[in-house]
């Protein structure tokens, strides 16, 4: 299990709202690792998981975008039916109440990959302005 940093931001649903965070994010050379983007009504919510957390949220702040930095787990499973259930069940007997988890798979490979979050501390950033509407 291997921890991590979740950033999650507010965008507009909108089309274009997510290719200008992947562009920004991609020109500096920031590697996206995990991503999940959800919408409800005129609003969204875009998670990631980056390689480099510390320029990754430079370039959001930067680019002027409101993000909430969340710690995260990430962990490597069997890609086979079950792996996930008993991953789960493990955390289960601990006590271990998630905020949130995605998980993603290549179909013929042998791992997987689970990221999940724990708890809602959440450091805020500074930045205040809206999204970019590309």
């Amino acid at each position: 299990m291997a921890k991590t940093k979740m950033l999650t931001i507010t965008v507009q649903n909108q089309p274009g709202a997510l290719a200008a965070i992947a562009k920004a994010l991609g020109s500096a050379k920031v590697n996206i690792l995990a991503l999940l983007g959800t919408a409800q009504g005129a609003a969204g919510t875009v998670h990631l998981v980056v390689e480099d957390a510390k320029r990754a949220k430079k370039v959001l702040d930067e680019a002027k975008l409101v993000y909430q930095e969340t710690g995260a787990e990430q962990y490597e499973l069997a890609n086979k039916p079950g792996a996930l259930a008993q991953h789960l069940e493990k955390l289960a007997a601990k006590g271990v109440n998630l905020s949130s988890i995605y998980a993603t798979a290549v179909k013929g490979k042998k791992k997987a990959v689970v990221v999940y979050t724990v708890g809602a501390q959440a450091k805020v950033s500074k930045a205040k302005a809206t999204v970019p509407t590309a």
